[in-house]
């Protein structure tokens, strides 16, 4: 009589984790980028000039520049000139920028309801 072999047992192959859809990690790059979310959350309450911005966020002049200059690029603000006197200089949220105004109504919901004031490192989560 022949001898049985156990029977051989093939190890299960190592899950992979699922892959971030590239959309939203594209969206996260472009709103996570320090300022982007918070111009535009402030925008959603109606147009406001670079000095109120810059007074209501506490940020540079360059930096402001540059991030209102990428939001505008991004078709999401847009600029308007009023020629006076005196000139004046107003950013409002195009179409496209309104669009994005109940996802960030949503997560401002969300952490009111999840975050303390703070969690910012995370390690103040409510339970």
């Amino acid at each position: 009589m022949t001898p049985r072999r156990a029977p051989t047992v093939t190890p299960a192959p190592e899950a992979e984790p699922p892959a971030c859809d590239a959309t939203l990690s594209r969206a996260f790059l472009f709103l996570g980028k320090r300022w982007n979310g918070l111009l535009l959350g402030t925008l959603m309450h109606g147009p406001a000039g670079f000095a109120e911005l810059k007074r209501g966020l506490g940020i540079s002049d360059s930096m402001l520049s540059d991030r209102l200059n990428e939001l505008t690029r991004a078709n999401l603000v847009e600029r308007s000139v009023d020629p006076g006197p005196p000139v004046t200089v107003t950013y409002a949220l195009t179409a496209d920028g309104k669009a994005i105004s109940p996802v960030l109504e949503a997560l401002i919901e969300w952490a009111r309801n999840h975050l303390t004031e703070g969690a910012c490192s995370g390690d103040d989560l409510k339970p």
